[in-house]
């Protein structure tokens, strides 16, 4: 008896009210992994702290693989480039802030059933490549260009379609300067690490991550808008399944903090000694600058505005925030929200979605300050 695709593949759904983590959501937090959020206190994660996302497979890609980049569909003349031919180009360095769409979907009730996170799905790292907005003057793009679609190398089956990852940018937003999309082939300052799209990846400033195509080798510009499954299918914020949804595209603003103290190995409750305690963290938003941060000890009830620094020009990347805490002995759950540029600010209490898109409740951190005399430990 024949087999289908819809036999390994099964279609989105939310998890029932009592129903816990599967072995199906544990074997993805297994493969994709957050940032340690004590790695905040870093400017630049370290490549293996930075959160990963991989839909399929790592592409196996050996040193001594001749890796070419096309580039065609509605152009005056298609490209086929090398790593040599991309260098040859003018190089920039841009330093970006990375978050997964579905940040904090496992928060959320009920929960939609996939990749778990809570909120260390971020990282932010220092991209070196070519802009992309050259290679298609390169090209020329022709009249009635509407899109430009990106292919990676990583290939699967995902709700019953078997594709290989494809996203898409509108022309404007391909050719733009402000942000500008990187092709990049370095990380920090070195060549891309594998889990990260080596050799050669998108880097679409202030976008949530589903845009930033690894692995990717090909670049197509078409005349009508793309339709591909991650494109119109996936990463939609929609209510109910026959909704087409609104497209997932900027970054929300975010606060979060570095846990203050030590922690309890299962729970993670952070403990404190009575007296002062450094409360500080990163904020950023991929719709306008970060203007605002503030913090609070008593789940939300008042706020306290922190420390902000300078973004030292880097518009794409967090800004670190702090303010002191003085703790008495007692138990408290700490938080942080951002607020931007265009007035956008974390909410207390988070829109639902059936894909988890776009979670931007604020972080909350129980924390327990010790008696002084207390030698439990």
């Amino acid at each position: 008896m024949g087999r289908r695709l819809g036999d390994v593949s099964a279609p989105a759904r939310l998890a029932a009210p009592d129903e816990g983590i599967g072995p199906d959501e544990l074997a993805l937090a297994t493969r994709n992994h957050g940032l340690p959020l004590e790695a905040l206190r870093h400017d630049l994660t370290p490549p293996g702290l930075h959160y990963v996302l991989t839909h399929y497979d790592i592409p196996y890609v050996p040193d001594d693989t001749a890796w070419q980049l096309t580039l065609g569909g509605l152009v005056r003349r298609s490209l086929r480039l090398d790593l040599a031919d991309l260098r040859a180009f003018p190089q920039v360095t841009t330093r970006v802030t990375l978050e997964c769409a579905g940040n904090g979907r496992a928060l959320l009730t009920p929960r939609p059933v996939s990749q778990p996170w809570l909120v260390e799905a971020v990282g932010t790292a220092e991209w070196t490549g070519v802009p992309l907005r050259l290679l298609l003057a390169e090209a020329g793009i022709e009249p009635g260009a509407v899109d430009v679609v990106f292919t990676g190398a990583d290939h699967g089956v995902e709700r019953g379609v078997e594709q290989d990852y494809q996203r898409s940018l509108s022309v404007e937003d391909a050719t733009g300067g402000e942000p500008e999309v990187l092709v990049a082939y370095e990380m920090n300052g070195a060549p891309l690490p594998p889990q990260h799209g080596y050799p050669l990846r998108l880097v679409v400033p202030g976008w949530y991550g589903m845009a930033h195509v690894k692995w990717l080798c090909d670049v197509s510009v078409v005349d009508e808008p793309f339709t591909g499954f991650q494109q119109a299918v996936a990463y939609r914020l929609r209510e109910r399944p026959e909704d087409p949804g609104e497209p997932v595209t900027r970054i929300a603003p975010r606060a979060l903090l570095v846990p203050p103290g030590f922690p309890d190995f299962m729970s993670r409750t952070r403990v404190v000694r009575p007296g002062e305690v450094p409360r500080e963290g990163r904020a950023w938003s991929g719709r306008a600058p970060v203007t605002r941060v503030e913090v609070s000890a008593d789940a939300g009830r008042t706020w306290h505005e922190t420390v902000l620094e300078p973004d030292d020009g880097h518009r794409w990347a967090w800004r670190r925030w702090r303010l002191t805490w003085t703790a008495t002995p007692g138990a408290y759950l700490l938080s942080a929200r951002a607020t931007d540029a265009e007035g956008h600010t974390q909410p207390l209490d988070q829109p639902w979605n059936r894909g988890g898109f776009a979670n931007n409740l604020v972080q909350r951190v129980p924390v327990l300050c010790r008696d002084q005399d207390d030698a439990s430990d």
